[in-house]
């Protein structure tokens, strides 16, 4: 059973120094290529700013820039549509077809009612997940359920009700609207869950999404290659259930040379993730309030735990105000970033800086040569509640 824990236990800063010699298998080969057929996709810019390296002490600083992909303000468009095309092609006895003339074309709408209808996407969010899932129902000519827990802006759930889901507010927490969709679909022979978090009995299509995120770090690879910038010597990597981090210790610790140092980053008011990996144990921590509302998770997935336990080499907490001036900082350097993809900056300068900062910098094998990758996961339209950092 997961303990629950009522504070995040100090310090905030949690360093494992094997994890870079952990190896794992890489993500299936074939799900760029995938994401590369679907209309309306292009890489998202990998933005290098030299004040930020000056800043760090470090020799180049590079921010991945989420905040249009594939028509939407957040990465999570690459899990969701790799997850539900998986699903569906399942369903209609057609695992192996990837072609998206057939996935987003007449011959896909086709095979649902030959399998007998439309079927119900249903998935709990926090904003940027259940949307995505949302806009490929809509493409795809299925139906979409999500459920929203408290703490999402207005905006961010309207957002949603656009792509013509059905949106259940609920009063809880994020666990709680994760528990309320699954009981749904539990109950309905027609629905499929499309969750980005795993738990016991509850982890193949969670899986599909991490994997689709591999497409952001092939990305950086060829993105950083083209200006002669290598490998990264260390990637943040903003943390709520830990499916994207899950995702880089994948890609990172599948190679087998020159692996970079992965910094998870999450809310002080939400750190899971973070509580875990200082108990050794998955643990699930009671939520508070956070603008960083995408993180605002209190329990790790289950699928990610074994790679954040062993393939992570540090974790941090940040607080929302940390956040605010990461983003304001970003803004005014040309990138658009929203509180939870500002929280990669925000977290980078809580490890570089400050008291016990050589420690730290020991710990991440980090020099004045360094090149950082700093994934800002969302633009500023993903999340309305930021506002600009009034100190």
């Amino acid at each position: 059973m997961t303990e629950t824990l009522t504070s995040l236990p100090a310090p905030a800063w949690f360093a494992h120094p094997g994890a870079r010699t952990w190896t794992c298998p890489p993500a299936p080969s074939e799900v760029h290529g995938f994401h590369a057929s679907l209309p309306g996709y292009a890489p998202t810019p990998l933005t290098e700013l030299p004040s930020l390296a000056e800043e760090l002490k470090v020799g180049r600083v590079f921010v991945k820039d989420e905040s249009c992909r594939l028509g939407l303000p957040a990465f999570k468009a690459l899990g969701a549509s790799w997850a539900v095309h998986r699903t569906l092609a399942e369903r209609s006895g057609l695992a192996e077809r990837s072609g998206i003339a057939e996935r987003l074309g007449i011959a896909d709408r086709a095979g649902s009612q030959e399998a007998g209808g439309p079927v119900t996407l249903v998935t709990a969010t926090d904003g940027n997940h259940g949307r995505a899932v949302a806009r490929m129902a809509r493409l795809l000519g299925q139906r979409a359920h999500v459920f929203v827990p408290e703490g999402v802006h207005p905006a961010a759930t309207a957002a949603i009700a656009a792509e013509e889901a059905r949106v259940t507010e609920v009063a809880g927490n994020y666990d709680e609207a994760v528990r309320q969709a699954a009981d749904v679909v539990a109950a309905t022979p027609a629905a499929v869950l499309i969750q980005d978090t795993a738990w016991p009995g509850y982890e193949r299509i969670p899986g599909w999404i991490v994997e689709g995120y591999a497409t952001l770090f092939a990305e950086i690879d060829n993105q950083l290659a083209a200006v002669d910038a290598g490998l990264p010597d260390l990637v943040a990597v903003p943390v709520g259930v830990g499916s994207l981090a899950q995702a880089a210790v994948t890609h990172y610790r599948s190679r087998p040379a020159g692996a970079a140092a992965l910094l998870s980053v999450e809310p002080d008011s939400a750190a899971g993730v973070l509580a875990s990996l200082t108990r050794q144990a998955p643990v699930t921590v009671t939520t508070g309030v956070t603008t960083m509302t995408g993180l605002n998770c209190g329990t790790p997935s289950t699928l990610a735990w074994p790679y954040l336990r062993d393939g992570l080499d540090a974790a941090i907490a940040v607080t929302d105000a940390d956040s605010a001036r990461a983003a304001d900082d970003l803004a005014a350097l040309g990138v658009p970033s929203g509180p939870c993809g500002a929280a990669s900056l925000a977290g980078v300068r809580a490890a570089l800086t400050g008291d016990g900062a050589g420690a730290r910098r020991t710990a991440l094998a980090l020099g004045p040569d360094s090149t950082l990758v700093l994934l800002s996961t969302e633009g500023t339209a993903a999340n309305p509640r930021h506002v600009a950092n009034p100190s």
